[in-house]
């Protein structure tokens, strides 16, 4: 060719020079910057899958850190519920010591309780000021909100778990299909045959002897009570007494064989007054004046001692009223009209109270027991009108009579019987005797419920025997040690052992975990535990509507990668058990020290355990869901990193050869350009 215009063989260097420096740039920048892929040019399908790759890249590390932060904030409050489980533990120290009251004094017992309220009052310092970067974590701001509070069947919840969507809210139905039932065992017929219980009073012998003119003038009675009824009151005009005479006593009194003998003066008579001074000076015989008149009667006036008796029937047949103390009691100022009948169910006592100075009617009585209105009784009196008389004079004529029911109500043991009854709580030995009646028995297994965890109670001849507590690791059983020949207990119980029932519930549909009046449920979208009344049956609906602790434990922001959970308040006002709130052990209050240990220590036993169970659920959360996440999440930000890597990263090896390569070509093809931009000169030989 010798054509010069276009130089096709520099055209071509020139070509090949460029796509050298090309590649010897590309070789630069990957070796400079480290990476394959420094613009979308490089390797577009490799930029799209590398970037998202390092949006979950980004995203995990995040999560790591957000599980890494919840931990420590988990931590925080697991540390400070230490504390609190800490000072619960002093408590309950101090409540045993101070039921010690034998050996204890009562200055120990007050330093003890100053104790408890130092420690209460550190509870609640601990649940305002425990925090993790400004935000309180045991206050109770960190509880779920719901209406579960409505719920008049709800005793507790503690909603653990939830999650609520983007809705913010979920509905919590839940169906009771069996409720949760009591051990028991009963024995209907091991006792003589059900009766009303009943029992007499007796009131002193007397008579209201009256005047021609006036009703009631003058009142006579026994000061023996019973031992003078029938006594015949006579009156004797024949003798003369001087009354005529200024400051005679006009009457005189007698007493022989059955007759009282009231001797008036024959010609002047007497007064009611000085008849009445005339018995008071008879043994055995009292008299006072109701009216102040002239005793204007005849010889053939006679009056007859009678005694005033009231019986007091039970109004239902059994055991429930044997044993029934009844007190005939005075009162200044009551009035004849105004009796008082008061029965006491936890005494069994009966106190009728009557005017020390009044005769009082016993259809007045009558009237006021039968109205009684936490008892049942029936009134049967001697004669409606007959006066239940307190005193004469200011004189005590009947003020000590005391009744009892006794066994007369039946349900008695028809012989000796020794009998082992046990519960959840322990064990107990019982030794009955002969005619021992059903109330007594159940009065006795109760005096020890708190240790056996068995509670007894009876109806007309029926003892039943109960599990204190709900479910199926509540039991009654009852082993009849020894029972005499004539007894009839052994072969009338219903069984010798029976353990209650659990609950039976499903919530949202799906079948809860009963435990006694206890259901809990546990699923990926709610975890709740939840205590209704005992032996409740009644269905119930609520809304969780927000609150919890919202954990971000995964990279993308879906609910599934997320954990809402609810940590309680650990106030003394919030912390609870079945027994009642812990407040209530505090100076004053219904179950401090001085007032009630007993109920004191299972509080705070309770409450023990309830915190425990949420220290237990902090630190399942932090060991099965942060730490092993943190774990997973650590694994799967490798993996991406190295698929990352692969994509994107430059090999250096691949890369210094390019270079070398691109290095070798531009100097060969800036050597070979020269060439041919060379070659047109060759021309110049055709023109010489």
């Amino acid at each position: 060719m010798t054509r010069i215009n276009t130089n096709a063989s520099s055209l071509n260097a020139q070509k090949s020079l460029a796509r050298s420096n090309k590649a010897l740039q590309q070789a630069l920048t990957r070796l400079s910057t480290g990476l394959r892929i420094n613009y979308g040019r490089d390797d577009p399908a490799g930029l799209i899958a590398s970037e998202a790759l390092r949006s979950d890249i980004t995203s995990t590390a995040k999560a790591i850190t957000n599980s890494e932060r919840a931990a420590q904030m988990i931590a925080t409050a697991d540390s400070a519920l230490g504390q609190v489980s800490s000072l619960l533990n002093d408590i309950r120290g101090l409540v045993t010591e101070a039921a010690n009251t034998g050996a204890m004094s009562d200055d120990q017992i007050s330093a003890n309780q100053l104790q408890v309220d130092s420690s209460l009052s550190a509870l609640n310092r601990i649940a305002q000021s425990t925090s993790f970067q400004g935000r309180r974590l045991l206050d109770g701001s960190l509880d779920f909100l719901s209406t579960a509070g409505t719920i008049a069947t709800i005793e507790d919840i503690r909603i653990d778990q939830a999650s609520l969507g983007t809705s913010g809210n979920i509905a919590v139905d839940v169906d009771i299909t069996t409720a949760a039932a009591q051990g028991t065992i009963t024995n209907s017929d091991g006792f003589t045959t059900a009766a009303a219980a009943n029992e007499t009073l007796t009131f002193a012998a007397g008579t209201n002897f009256t005047t021609t003119a006036n009703s009631a003038d003058l009142e006579i009675v026994s000061t023996g009570l019973t031992t003078n009824d029938g006594v015949v009151v006579v009156i004797d005009k024949s003798n003369d007494l001087g009354g005529a005479s200024a400051g005679v006593q006009a009457a005189s009194a007698s007493f022989s064989g059955n007759t009282l003998t009231l001797f008036i003066d024959n010609s002047g008579g007497a007064t009611t007054a000085q008849v009445a001074t005339a018995v008071n000076l008879v043994s055995g015989f009292e008299a006072r004046t109701i009216t102040e008149a002239d005793w204007a009667i005849t010889d053939a006036d006679t009056a007859t001692l009678g005694q005033a008796t009231l019986k007091v029937t039970a109004g239902v047949a059994g055991a429930q009223y044997n044993a029934l103390g009844i007190t005939v009691a005075t009162q200044s100022g009551l009035g004849a009209a105004n009796p008082t009948a008061v029965y006491d169910a936890t005494a069994n006592t009966l106190v009728i109270t009557i005017d020390d100075d009044e005769a009082t009617a016993l259809s007045v009585l009558k009237t006021k027991i039968e109205a009684i209105t936490n008892g049942s009784f029936t009134v049967a009196t001697s004669t409606a009108d007959d006066d239940a008389r307190a005193n004469i004079n200011g004189l005590a004529i009947d003020t000590t009579e005391i009744g009892n029911t006794g066994g007369s109500g039946g349900g008695l043991l028809n012989d000796s019987l020794t009998i082992q009854v046990g519960g959840a709580d322990g064990t107990e030995v019982f030794a009955f005797q002969s005619g021992a009646s059903v109330n007594q028995m159940a009065a006795a297994i109760n005096l020890v419920t708190d240790a056996s965890g068995v509670a007894a109670s009876y109806s007309g001849n029926t003892l039943t025997l109960t599990s204190s507590a709900y479910g199926t690791d509540a039991f009654v059983d009852v082993n009849v040690i020894e029972e005499g020949s004539s007894g009839t207990f052994e072969v009338n119980l219903s069984d010798t052992r029976d353990a209650g029932e659990d609950i039976v519930a499903t919530v949202n549909g799906i079948s809860a975990t009963g435990d006694g009046n206890i259901f809990s449920i546990n699923t990926a979208t709610l975890s709740m535990t939840t205590t209704v009344s005992a032996g409740s049956s009644t269905n119930f609906d609520f809304n969780i509507t927000g609150g919890g602790a919202m954990f971000q434990l995964g990279p993308d922001v879906v609910t599934n990668q997320q954990v809402r959970m609810g940590i309680t308040s650990v106030n003394t006002a919030t912390l609870r058990g079945e027994s009642g709130r812990l407040y209530t052990i505090a100076s004053g209050g219904a179950n401090d020290l001085d007032s009630d240990p007993n109920t004191a220590a299972r509080i705070v036993d309770q409450v023990i355990n309830k915190v425990t169970t949420l220290r237990g659920r902090l630190g399942a959360f932090q060991k099965t869901s942060l730490d092993t996440n943190i774990a997973s999440l650590t694994d799967t930000l490798e993996n991406l990193t190295a698929a990352e890597s692969s994509i994107r990263d430059a090999d250096f090896a691949v890369e210094t050869a390019a270079l070398t390569r691109a290095q070798i070509l531009v100097q060969s093809g800036i050597s070979v350009l020269g060439v041919a931009n060379s070659n047109p000169q060759n021309v110049l030989a055709l023109l010489r």
